[in-house]
C-alpha cells in the first residue's frame, strides 16, 4: 500500500511519469423496440426490453497530475489485448521524453510484463518491458489505483445508457476521451502515507506483533551441556 502512496506523493516528472492502469467489462445492449427520440421538455424514451449484443471490454490508462487519459475498447479481455494496449501507451507521442514509464495496476493474471511475450517477439518484448515500471495494489486494495476514479466517470457520464455494438462502444468512448483530454481533467488524490499510517494504526500494530511471534518461534532455544563429574 505504501509503495503506491509514495508514488502518488513524487512531484511531477516527464522521465518518470506515474500512470493508472484498470479495465472494465461492458455488455452490449441493443434494442427490441426503437426508442422515442428526445423532444422538448421530454426525455429518451426506451422500452424495458433490450437484446444482448455480446460483450467487450475498456482498458484505462490515466496520468492524474496532467489530466491525459488513452482509453480503448477490445472485444477480448486477453493477455494478447493488453500487451497491445500496454505497446500503445509505451508509443504515444505523449511519452516521447519519458525514459521509464511507472504503471500502478492490480494483480490481475493477465497484467504481467509476461503478456508481452505472448503477442510480440521476445526481442520487442524485452524492449517494450524495458519502457514500464510495474508497482502492484495490494491484494483487495484495489481502490488506491487511481483509474477506477477516471473509470467511474466513464461509467457514469458515457456508459449508463444502452450501446448495442462494439463499433458504436468505441466511437463513444473515444468522444469521451477527447472531451476530457481536451480539458485536462485531473485527479486530486488526497490520501497519504501518513494518514494511512494513522487510519490502519491497528494493522500495523497487528503486523508487527504477527512478526515478533515469528522471531520467537524461529530462536532456537540454548542448549547446556552437562559437565561431566571426575571418577575417583
Amino acid at each position: 500500500m505504501e509503495d503506491t502512496l509514495d508514488l502518488y506523493e513524487r512531484p511531477y516528472t516527464r522521465k518518470h511519469p506515474v500512470i493508472c492502469f484498470d479495465e472494465r467489462p461492458c455488455q452490449l445492449l441493443g434494442h427490441v423496440v426503437m426508442p422515442v427520440p428526445m423532444e422538448k421538455g421530454k426525455p429518451l424514451r426506451e422500452d424495458y426490453e433490450y437484446k444482448r449484443q455480446g460483450t467487450c471490454c475498456v482498458m484505462v490508462a490515466v496520468e492524474p497530475l496532467t489530466g491525459w487519459r488513452l482509453m480503448r475498447v477490445f472485444k477480448h479481455r486477453r493477455a494478447t489485448d493488453y500487451a497491445r494496449f500496454m505497446n500503445e501507451l509505451a508509443h504515444d507521442a505523449h511519452f516521447a521524453g519519458a525514459e521509464r514509464i511507472l504503471v500502478v495496476q492490480d494483480n490481475l493474471n493477465t497484467h504481467t510484463m509476461g503478456a508481452f511475450y505472448k503477442r510480440y517477439k521476445p526481442e520487442t518484448a524485452r524492449r517494450l518491458a524495458e519502457r514500464f515500471e510495474m508497482h502492484y495494489t495490494p491484494k483487495k486494495g484495489s481502490w488506491l489505483n487511481m483509474a477506477e476514479i477516471e473509470i467511474s466517470v466513464l461509467s457514469r457520464q458515457c456508459l449508463a445508457r444502452r450501446i448495442g455494438s462494439l463499433k458504436e462502444m468505441q466511437e463513444e468512448v473515444r468522444l469521451h476521451v477527447r472531451s476530457r483530454n481536451r480539458a485536462h481533467a485531473k485527479i486530486s488524490w488526497r490520501f497519504t502515507t501518513e494518514k494511512a499510517r494513522t487510519l490502519f494504526s491497528r494493522h500495523y500494530q497487528e503486523a508487527r506483533l504477527k512478526e515478533r511471534s515469528k522471531e520467537r518461534k524461529n530462536q532456537k532455544p540454548a542448549t547446556h551441556s552437562k559437565k561431566k563429574v571426575p571418577e575417583h
